[in-house]
């Protein structure tokens, strides 16, 4: 969940193990395939195009003379052509070693994987709105709101091109309330569920 210190814990993860962490990286190797710049990639991230933006990809992609001069790449570049260039990102990565992901459905992607574990980072309410102004930099009057809007187009963001629950527990082997363990806490836990039930040293 957006605030819960996912990408933190991550980080520490892959350290911790000498794995590869794709987090950013997931960003910057779609920003190349794509031809979006990283922001462009950045700003589409697990979220579902509003309903103008939908129509003015379908409209465009049919009849491009009946649209207003608007800029194309992001219309041009639809969303589920982003999703299948992270797929096929993440699927390469997974060929090249052990690694540590960070969203963009790769709890869904790589649920048949029997070498895999996958994480969910939780907390309350009040420890995710804390973690997005102290860990995030998020201005303490739009915490609320920016938590509950991430949170929201993940959700939709996994509904829409996994057709999955994204806070359905049965996507996960292990749930985490980072608010009560902490991210050191988290991370030390994934650790050593990752040696045990992977067998890595």
């Amino acid at each position: 969940m957006y605030g819960a210190g996912g990408s933190e814990i991550a980080a520490r993860v892959a350290q911790i193990l000498g794995w590869a962490l794709f987090d950013n990286a997931v960003i910057e190797a779609v920003a190349e395939r794509s031809g979006l710049t990283r922001a462009e990639v950045s700003a589409r991230d697990e979220r579902v195009p509003s309903m103008v933006e939908r129509i003015a990809t379908t409209l465009s992609l049919g009849t491009p003379e009946s649209m207003p001069a608007i800029p194309e790449a992001p219309l041009l570049m639809t969303e589920e052509r982003l999703v299948d260039i992270t797929r096929r990102v993440i699927e390469e990565a997974v060929h090249q070693g052990p690694a540590v992901f960070v969203g963009r459905g790769a709890q869904c992607l790589l649920a048949n994987r029997r070498d895999s574990l996958h994480v969910f980072c939780y907390a309350s309410r009040a420890k995710l709105v804390e973690g997005a102004i102290t860990r995030l930099g998020i201005a303490a009057k739009d915490a609320d709101r920016v938590v509950t809007d991430m949170n929201r187009n993940r959700e939709q963001y996994v509904r829409r091109h996994f057709n999955r629950e994204w806070r359905d527990v049965t996507n996960y082997q292990l749930c985490v309330d980072t608010g009560w363990l902490g991210l050191d806490g988290a991370a030390a836990l994934i650790v050593q569920l990752v040696r045990k039930e992977l067998h890595v040293t």
